[in-house]
């Protein structure tokens, strides 16, 4: 005979609650002539970013959260269109009628939605920060049929210029020749897992390509981070900190 197990709503809510509270995240905060720049790290490739009372969720999907216990965006950009970056349903559950979404062509197909930016736009969101559009691909990790994971062309990484301060967040890339042209970065967020992206002797040359101040391996799954601290012990003008990204 099968017993009858009766949950009762206040059990469920409550269970729902605990879940919620569980979620915490590592956070930094910086100061910019912007104001004081708050930086959440959701898990993976997945950033909140807070200034001025405004929210900027950068590749928001459930897999990394409970986007109900998180404020909604003002801005969300979106670096590329695999699953693990790109989750539509994410987006309207954190989006307000006002909401901006800065996303690439093939997100927008699928989408039906956003501003389109292209490697090389540039876009002054509010007259308050200004985004620029670089590349992010592959130059040698392929899938089994000989296809580059990221192509060129088809993802974006993100530069964020908050008053005086820089943030590039590279999206899905390898160490690519344009790194070398970045200019004055304070804080870099570069993946580092194979085969989608770089090891970290590939993000320890990317970063030496542009210098960064502060270095986040992000996007890093099973890859030893320790690794990166080791090939950098030797350059103090790059801080290496590992937050709970993988």
């Amino acid at each position: 005979m099968k017993k009858l197990i009766i949950i009762s709503l206040p059990l469920i809510l409550f269970l729902f609650s605990m879940k919620a509270s569980s979620q915490k995240f590592e956070k930094d905060v910086f100061s910019t002539s912007a104001g004081n720049l708050t930086i959440t790290f959701i898990g993976h490739g997945t950033l909140m970013f807070e200034i001025d009372n405004k929210v900027i969720h950068i590749d928001p999907t459930a897999m990394f959260a409970d986007y109900s216990t998180l404020p909604k965006a003002d801005l969300i950009l979106i670096t590329h269109e695999h699953a693990d970056h790109f989750d539509m349903a994410t987006i309207d559950k954190i989006s307000k009628k006002e909401t901006e979404i800065i996303l690439t062509t093939t997100c927008k197909n699928q989408l039906q939605k956003g501003k389109v930016m292209k490697n090389g736009d540039s876009y002054n969101w509010k007259k308050f920060i200004h985004i620029q559009a670089v590349p992010a691909y592959n130059i040698q990790h392929k899938t089994n049929t000989g296809q580059l994971f990221h192509p060129k062309g088809q993802g974006n990484g993100y530069i964020l210029t908050f008053g005086n301060f820089k943030v590039y967040v590279a999206g899905d890339t390898e160490n690519i020749p344009e790194m070398k042209s970045l200019k004055n970065i304070d804080v870099a967020f570069l993946p580092m897992n194979l085969p989608y992206t770089m090891t970290p002797k590939m993000t320890a040359d990317a970063a030496l390509s542009f210098m960064p101040k502060i270095l986040y391996p992000y996007h890093y799954g099973n890859t030893d981070t320790n690794e990166l601290v080791n090939l950098l012990k030797n350059r103090p003008e790059i801080e290496v900190r590992i937050r709970k990204l993988n």
